[in-house]
């Protein structure tokens, strides 16, 4: 499997407390951090949730 690269863009000020749970457990805390996944269904559905709030960027394995 590959990973992905997620980046916080946008703010989630003045957002619905379930996105912020989801920026929450992405592990994203300040703006532009970036973590990387592993690249599961859970993962990308927390993604769909919030495609406003973040970018996402598929990682090949090397």
């Amino acid at each position: 499997m590959g990973k992905l690269k997620v980046t916080y863009v946008r703010s989630i000020i003045s957002r619905p407390a379930k996105h912020r749970r989801i920026i929450q457990a992405l592990g994203l805390r300040k703006l532009n951090q970036t973590v990387i996944h592993q690249d599961n269904p859970a993962i990308r559905g927390m993604v769909a949730k919030v495609p406003h709030l973040v970018r996402m960027e598929v990682v090949q394995d090397d």
